[in-house]
């Protein structure tokens, strides 16, 4: 039987480094994303919180200084390797695919944190089963996406003639720190998504469109208004 051979898309491994560099102080990720998710988390202190995608470590670190228990997972060993070093030979950090069962026992975690990683997957209804089952009942599962909106405009104004109402894979050419990497994305419509969180038993409290911090105008010029589009926050809680 032939070996499956290794996907050439999304291999973090191969520019771990330089995209750890780059969302340590992007516009994008630092100034817009973390905040606005760190704003939507509250009050931390004493929560078992799961890191969902967790990377190099930005967002557990930050959870963890506000009294979180933090546990993080993600695909990629590399970017696991520089959370390590972040946080410390303590962190409870596990190689996991969200794609498949998590490592965990049911009903364990106050909150779990998905931060810009569902859009990597087809199909949603197997991963949110799985973080709802790792919640404690009224738990909380916290979510960032690319904006369907914004990517359906971006799109089209690069000459794509792409269908809004679709589930659809685009995939883009990412260059970091002189390394290049083959990025695959799933696009969906905003009611494919709350259509999948109500599916896997989650009631939808927030939908939320966050401008920047207030300090991106002064650090990022070329920011020329105080609000756009880019990604798109859900706070959902388990029944």
């Amino acid at each position: 039987m032939p070996t499956a051979q290794p996907s050439p898309f999304n291999d973090y491994d191969r520019f771990a480094e330089a995209y750890a560099a780059e969302n340590e102080a992007s516009l994008l990720n630092a100034y817009y994303e973390r905040p606005a998710m760190l704003e939507l988390a509250g009050d931390v202190t004493g929560r078992r919180i799961l890191d969902a995608g967790c990377g190099s470590g930005p967002l557990f670190s930050a959870l963890r200084d506000r009294g979180a228990l933090v546990t993080g997972v993600d695909v990629s060993a590399g970017m696991l390797e520089l959370a390590r070093r972040r946080l410390g030979a303590d962190a409870d950090l596990r190689v996991a695919d969200l794609a498949r069962p998590l490592p965990f026992p049911g009903d364990v975690f106050d909150d779990v944190i998905a931060s810009l990683v569902l859009h990597y997957l087809e199909d949603w209804g197997p991963t949110l089963a799985e973080l709802r089952r790792v919640l404690r009942p009224a738990g909380r599962l916290l979510v960032s996406v690319e904006h369907p909106f914004a990517i359906t405009l971006m799109r089209r104004l690069a000459g794509d003639k792409t269908n809004y109402f679709e589930i659809r894979n685009r995939t883009e050419e990412w260059t970091m720190g002189g390394q290049t990497a083959q990025m695959s994305f799933w696009d969906r419509p905003l009611h494919a998504m709350t259509d999948a969180f109500v599916a896997a038993g989650f009631r939808i409290s927030v939908i939320s469109e966050p401008p920047p911090a207030p300090e991106a105008r002064e650090l990022f010029p070329e920011l020329a208004a105080p609000r756009f589009l880019g990604f798109l926050f859900f706070v959902l809680e388990a029944g």
